[in-house]
């Protein structure tokens, strides 16, 4: 089971449901289809899970990273919600 370092500094498992609906959520916010930001956030979450298989520990901001590249080719303006969500305007 792969742990998750958080910006807090502890660490947590890592839940691809938790990034699957991070992504889908971020294409829904952009008018994608319900059905299309499912099957986003299913190749996203895929791919993201594919390169974890390789690391032995990664932060949050690295997952975030990955996801949010493999996003961009699928989906761009999904990509910037997924990135930018979190900034108060």
């Amino acid at each position: 089971m792969k742990h998750i370092v958080k910006r807090a500094g502890h660490a947590e498992p890592y839940d691809e449901r938790k990034l699957y609906a991070s992504i889908y959520a971020a294409a829904l916010s952009v008018r994608e289809p319900s059905a299309t930001a499912e099957l986003v956030a299913q190749e996203v979450e895929k791919q993201v899970s594919d390169w974890l298989e390789a690391k032995h520990e990664v932060t949050g901001n690295d997952i975030r990273r990955v996801a949010a590249q493999h996003l961009q080719v699928l989906n761009p303006d999904a990509a910037y919600q997924y990135l930018h969500h979190r900034v108060i305007w």
